[in-house]
């Protein structure tokens, strides 16, 4: 097991690796016993698949209640935020009590945002269930989801701690792998050239072996770690790490939340930005998706004033103005404001080499 620490305003610890749970009993005795009532807010598929497993763990605590929430991206509503406030006024929480976030991405962001906004705000703890979360469980943003865009209702709260076992990675599906790493080759685009060339030889994300999967995420979440430690409320360089974001966004908008995995729109985005980049990888990164089954043919589906119109809101923009992060090179983003008749040529040309693909 690794352990890093996020110097954060409140500095926390993510653990990482398989048998990382230990840490609850090893580290975190004090942070339950202090806490007048514990709550899991589980994804309802992981629960069904590892609870158990995770309960094992905690068996030095009691006070233990349980709520279970849908799986993905539908669970980032106000129907279900509204629905885990009741449940813990329901059961006499109050500030002292602590939340345990168990499932992927989506439920980190929507029980961090309950934590965050439950009486002004409550410790929490993520312990993160797929390779997509090693990005979203660390760095404290939380949110939910609106008609008109994704993330825009949330909040800054850093959690107590992660426990990120990877054990519970056994279980994924393949599209959940794929979807996971897409998060992982953006932390690879923005930091180092040596590990994007890794990453683009592997040419069969699910036959990626539990060492070389753990390296990996470990490499991911320093990375975000080091810009969050830098930035931790996203004024500058933490920008960054919404590589290929601003029309992933659009997408997933246009799509429907949950109709295709953040990760799968991430990938289009981060296309999308190496084309506006004029990025000598797009060629090389366009053919690693398609070996590693990445929908990009879905691109067809949108028209760019559809999407330009969801990605004016988008929370990098102003005025109305395109902004997106863009890359000088392999490991150096900056922020660009593009023309909207350039990034539609953009567009245009990013669709023309992927109808050229044998998808």
């Amino acid at each position: 097991m690794t352990m890093l620490t996020v110097e954060a305003a409140n500095p926390y610890k993510v653990h990482i690796g398989h048998g990382a749970l230990n840490a609850f009993d090893e580290s975190y005795r004090e942070l339950f016993a202090g806490a007048d009532k514990i709550a899991i807010i589980a994804d309802a598929q992981v629960a069904a698949l590892h609870l158990d497993h995770l309960k094992a763990s905690l068996d030095f605590a009691d006070k233990l209640a349980v709520k279970e929430i849908p799986a993905g991206e539908q669970s980032k509503s106000m129907e279900t935020f509204m629905e885990c406030q009741s449940f813990l006024l329901e059961n006499d929480f109050s500030r002292k009590s602590l939340v345990l976030a168990f499932g992927g991405g989506a439920t980190g962001d929507v029980v961090g945002f309950v934590a965050s906004t439950f009486m002004r705000g409550i410790s929490y703890i993520q312990i993160p269930t797929t390779i997509l979360a090693h990005d979203s469980a660390v760095g404290g943003k939380t949110a939910i989801n609106h008609a008109l865009g994704k993330n825009m209702i949330g909040t800054f709260h850093q959690p107590a701690a992660v426990i990120y076992d990877t054990y519970f990675l056994e279980t994924l599906p393949d599209k959940e792998i794929r979807s996971g790493m897409a998060e992982v080759i953006k932390h690879a685009f923005i930091s180092n050239e040596n590990w994007l060339l890794e990453l683009l030889a592997v040419k069969n994300l699910p036959e990626m072996s539990k060492e070389q999967l753990a390296v990996n995420l470990e490499r991911g979440i320093a990375v975000k770690a080091a810009i969050v430690e830098e930035d931790e409320f996203e004024s500058g360089v933490r920008k960054f790490l919404n590589f290929g974001h601003t029309l992933a966004h659009a997408i997933e908008a246009l799509s429907g939340y949950g109709k295709i995995t953040h990760g799968e729109a991430v990938a289009i985005g981060m296309a999308y930005a190496l084309e506006l980049s004029g990025h000598k990888k797009l060629p090389e990164f366009l053919e690693w998706c398609l070996f590693n089954g990445y929908p990009l043919e879905i691109i067809e589906n949108f028209s760019f004033e559809k999407l330009a119109g969801i990605m004016k809101k988008d929370k990098k923009s102003s005025g109305g103005l395109l902004n997106f992060v863009l890359l000088k090179e392999t490991g150096r983003p900056f922020m660009a404001t593009i023309d909207e008749k350039e990034a539609e040529k953009a567009y245009d040309a990013l669709r023309s080499k992927i109808g050229e693909m044998h998808i």
